[in-house]
C-alpha cells in the first residue's frame, strides 16, 4: 500500500483542496491480489491498487467518452507470423500504473484514501489530475496519452488497426509495437533498434522491460530461432479453466463437438425442475472461458462455440452437456497450439472458406466459416450463422465467400502496413458454383434476391485484390468450421492449418 502511495504520488495524481458544494464526490478502496510473475509461476509478488469507485460517476459530469481501443488479436498472430518469417527479434515491455500517465480532462473529486489521509487535512479531498484505475475514462485517456507520445517520435499509427505503430528507417528496416493497454510487443530485424525505441519509452513513461517475449495476455510464446518456428498455446490458461469447473479428472474425446449434439431452442428448460435444475451451472462462465481460448490461439474450437453460445440467456441440460464435451476435448488437446514457420516462399496471406447449409435447426440460418493463414498457421479465423436464411447451397456459400472476402481485404491492408506487399489474396472455395456467381456479372433472375452487399466481392474479384480459386472438400480447411466432421478428416483440417502440439 505505502509502494502505490509513492507511486500516485510520484506521478502527481491529486491535490488537496476543500470540497465543492453541489459535488458529489467519487469514493475509491483498496484492491489487493497475488500475482504470478511471468517468467517464473513460483515468484509471487504482493501488489495492492488503489481503485476509485468509477460506478459513482455521472455522465456529463464527470466522464463524457470512455471508449479505448486495445490491439486485435488478429495482429498480434499477423505479428508473430511475419517475425517468424523474417527472423526478427521480438520484445516486450509493460508500463508500470499505466493509467496514473493519461490527463484527465473534466473535475473529479474524490475522497482522501482509507488509511493514507493527512493528518490535519482531514475536510480535504482529492482533486484528481491525472486518470485513476477505476475512473471510467482512464483507459482512454491512457491510449490518448500514449498515441500523442508516439506519433510526435515519428512513428505511424496503422490505418487498418490504431493499436499498431510503426517506423520506417533509412536502411528500409521496419520496427513494429503493438499495444494492448499497458503491454507491448515490439519487433524489429536489428535488436539496437528496439534498444532505442526502448530509451524513448523508459523516458517518457514508467517501463518495465520483460526482454524477449514468453507471455502476452495469457498466450505462451515458445521459439526456435534456428528452425524458424514460433509457437502459441495456452496451456496453463486451459489448465486452469478444466480445475475451475471439475473437469480436470473427466474423460477426453477426439473432437470438440460430437455430430450426436442435434442442439436447439427445444431443449431449453419446460418445467420449473429443468429451471431449478440450471439455475447453479456455470454455463456462461464455461463458455466465456472457452470463448477467450478460441479467439486466442484455439480455432478449433471455433465451431462449437458458434453452437452453445446461442443458448446462453436460457440453457437447458442438452446444452450444458455440449459444454461438458468441449471441456472432456479440451483436457486432451491443452498443449495443442498455432505455430509459425519460416518458408522458402514469400510469406502471404491466403484463406480457406466454406457454409453449411441450413444446419441450424432453429432458423434454418447457415454458417459461415472461413480461416485465414500467413507463414503456414493461422491469423484469423471465424464460424458463425449468417444473417439471413440462404434459399440454396449455391447461395450460402457465395454469402460465405462476401464475408471471408472483407476479412481478406483488411488483412491485406494491415500486412502491406507490416511490410508484405501482395496484389491480391488467394481465397480458396469448394463450391464451383458460388465461385461462378461471383465471377460473373450473370444468373440475374436467380439471384437478384441475394443482398446487395454480398454481390460487392465481384468488384473484388474484377478489380484483382480477391482471387477465388476452387479446392477440393477433402482439402478445404474450414470444413471443420461449418459442422461437426469426422476425427480423420478434422485432424486433416488440423494439419492444413498447422495446428499442432507445441
Amino acid at each position: 500500500m505505502t509502494e502505490e502511495m509513492e507511486s500516485l504520488h510520484k506521478n502527481s495524481v491529486w491535490e488537496l483542496v476543500p470540497k465543492p458544494k453541489e459535488r458529489k464526490l467519487v469514493g475509491c478502496k483498496w484492491v489487493f491480489r497475488k500475482k504470478e510473475g511471468v517468467h517464473d509461476a513460483d515468484a509471487i509478488k504482493y501488489k495492492a491498487r488503489l481503485v476509485a469507485k468509477g460506478y459513482s460517476q455521472k455522465e456529463g459530469v464527470d466522464y463524457d467518452e470512455i471508449f479505448s481501443p486495445v490491439v486485435k488479436h488478429t495482429s498480434i498472430r499477423l505479428l508473430l507470423s511475419i517475425a517468424a518469417q523474417y527472423d526478427m527479434e521480438i520484445e516486450q515491455m509493460d508500463v508500470k500504473t499505466a493509467f496514473l500517465h493519461g490527463d484527465l480532462e473534466e473535475d473529479i473529486y474524490m475522497s482522501q484514501p482509507e488509511g493514507f489521509v493527512e493528518t490535519g487535512k482531514e475536510d480535504l479531498v482529492c482533486r484528481l489530475r491525472k486518470s485513476l484505475y477505476g475512473l471510467k475514462q482512464s483507459p482512454r485517456q491512457w491510449y490518448k496519452r500514449f498515441d500523442t507520445y508516439m506519433l510526435k517520435i515519428g512513428y505511424t499509427r496503422c490505418l487498418y488497426d490504431c493499436c499498431v505503430y510503426y517506423h520506417v528507417f533509412e536502411d528500409g528496416e521496419i520496427i513494429l509495437l503493438l499495444l494492448y493497454v499497458d503491454d507491448m510487443l515490439i519487433a524489429c530485424k536489428d535488436m539496437s533498434k528496439i534498444e532505442e525505441l526502448k530509451k524513448k519509452l523508459g523516458a517518457e513513461f514508467d517501463m518495465k522491460d520483460l526482454g524477449a517475449a514468453q507471455n502476452i495476455l495469457g498466450i505462451e510464446i515458445r521459439r526456435d530461432r534456428k528452425a524458424g518456428k514460433i509457437w502459441l498455446s495456452q496451456e496453463k490458461y486451459i489448465l486452469r479453466v478444466l480445475e475451475r469447473f471439475n473437469m480436470d479428472g473427466a474423460k477426453v474425446v477426439s473432437i470438440p463437438l460430437a455430430a450426436h449434439y442435434q442442439l436447439s431452442a427445444k431443449q431449453r428448460p419446460s418445467s420449473q425442475k429443468e429451471i431449478d435444475a440450471m439455475k447453479d451451472v456455470p454455463y456462461a462462465s464455461a463458455v466465456g472461458c472457452l470463448m477467450y481460448a478460441m479467439i486466442c490461439t484455439r480455432p478449433d474450437l471455433a465451431q462449437a462455440l458458434s453452437v452453445v453460445s446461442k443458448y446462453m440467456s436460457n440453457p437447458g441440460k442438452p446444452h450444458w452437456e455440449a459444454v461438458k464435451w468441449i471441456l472432456r476435448y479440451l483436457k486432451g488437446t491443452r498443449q495443442l497450439g498455432i505455430m509459425f514457420e519460416r518458408k522458402q516462399e514469400v510469406a502471404c496471406v491466403a484463406g480457406f472458406v466454406d457454409a453449411d447449409y441450413a444446419g441450424d435447426l432453429d432458423k434454418r440460418r447457415s454458417t459461415t466459416g472461413y480461416v485465414f493463414t500467413c507463414g503456414g498457421g493461422p491469423v484469423s479465423w471465424k464460424s458463425t450463422l449468417q444473417a439471413v436464411t440462404a434459399l440454396s447451397t449455391t447461395e450460402a456459400e457465395y454469402m460465405a465467400l462476401t464475408e471471408a472476402s472483407k476479412e481478406a481485404i483488411w488483412l491485406n491492408g494491415l500486412a502491406s502496413e507490416f511490410g508484405i506487399h501482395q496484389e491480391g489474396v488467394v481465397v480458396k472455395c469448394d463450391s464451383q458454383s458460388a465461385i461462378h456467381l461471383a465471377k460473373n456479372q450473370v444468373f440475374h433472375a436467380r439471384t437478384k434476391h441475394i443482398d446487395v452487399r454480398y454481390h460487392r466481392i465481384r468488384d473484388w474479384v474484377e478489380s484483382g485484390n480477391i482471387i477465388v480459386e476452387k479446392v477440393h472438400t477433402n482439402d478445404n480447411a474450414a470444413d471443420c468450421l461449418t459442422k461437426p466432421v469426422a476425427v480423420e478428416k478434422f485432424k486433416h483440417c488440423l494439419n492444413l492449418l498447422s495446428v499442432t502440439t507445441c
